[in-house]
């Protein structure tokens, strides 16, 4: 049987596969991030690691593990831009995500901020709770309707696809853009027509150098000054500082965020900035479902330390 790093504690049953495989389970005695060095010296010693997006497996570590005993690591997430993938393949060491058990639970989760950024309820709340509420007023915290309004999805994997289901109710025009035709209704070829014709748009692309900063000052500028920017993808696929910017000049009405470029260290002016909803990167917060995404992540261990090719190997 191997020897299992699980950089963090996860929900109560995440380890179960590891468990019944015999596996050894190494873990930190508190729920702290391993420094680069520990997570280094660990990785020498274990032929797996279950990690979290916040863990940087970088090539060091990779390095390490490969001097040692590492086959697999397995990160308890969808993304993996926290991990060098390429280095990874180069050292024969594979690499595990976490695809479709986080899909339903995130959707939720941008659909909650498709409708706080464009009703401005975060602004409202804050009005109530600091006693600046004087009472119904016809004319105060007017927003936007949800329903009926057109939906850009930029990216069209599962968990868009998921938020697509949702605006179905709500009676949206929903729009998508992606790196290759998908042949579906509402495609559109071009990022640009997509901003310009949208109401509310949602990210849904990994982080790469080809995604990083993709909305900037001019993709914002091409924005309605009614619509809104909602984000559960990566921080960094957001300039924030030029969001920021469009916030304040009313180039777009609002936005939505649940990450952040600087995690958990969040951009000052984004705390300062009008008609914005924040939250701290809890997509896929729910019980259930990061117990799935412990369960898979751990499942992908045991496949490859049994000599088995996991569905949720990484292929990029």
């Amino acid at each position: 049987m191997g020897r299992v790093l699980v950089t963090r504690r996860l929900t109560p049953g995440g380890t179960d596969p590891l468990e019944a495989a015999g596996h050894e389970i190494v873990a930190p005695g508190d729920d702290v991030p391993l420094t680069a060095d520990e997570l280094a010296s660990a990785a020498a010693g274990c032929d797996g690691i279950v990690c979290l997006l916040t863990d940087r497996i970088d090539a060091d570590v990779l390095g390490a593990g490969h001097a040692g005993r590492l086959r697999v690591v397995a990160n308890a997430a969808v993304g993996y831009d926290n991990i060098d993938v390429a280095r990874a393949r180069a050292l024969e060491i594979a690499v595990c995500n976490t695809p479709g058990v986080l899909d339903a639970t995130t959707a939720d989760l941008a659909f909650l901020l498709i409708l706080a950024a464009t009703r401005s309820t975060s602004g409202a709340e804050d009005d109530l709770r600091h006693g600046r509420w004087t009472g119904w007023g016809f004319s105060t915290h007017l927003a936007h309707d949800v329903h009926g309004a057109t939906l850009g999805l930029v990216g069209y994997g599962r968990i868009a696809r998921a938020v697509a289901q949702r605006a179905a109710g709500f009676d949206m025009e929903v729009l998508h853009t992606s790196r290759t035709n998908t042949g579906l209704p509402g495609y559109v070829a071009g990022l640009r027509e997509l901003l310009a014709r949208s109401d509310i748009v949602s990210l849904h692309v990994p982080l790469t150098e080809s995604t990083q900063h993709l909305i900037g000052a001019a993709e914002l500028g091409l924005m309605k000054p009614t619509a809104v920017l909602v984000n559960t993808a990566r921080g960094a696929v957001i300039d924030e500082n030029a969001l920021v910017d469009a916030l304040e000049a009313g180039t777009i009405h609002g936005a939505g965020l649940d990450v952040f470029e600087g995690e958990p260290v969040v951009n000052e002016r984004l705390l300062r900035a009008p008609r914005v909803t924040l939250l701290p990167h809890i997509g896929s917060a729910t019980i259930a479902t990061r117990t799935r995404m412990a369960r898979l992540a751990s499942q992908g261990v045991c496949d490859v330390l049994a000599g088995r090719t996991p569905p949720n190997l990484v292929l990029v």
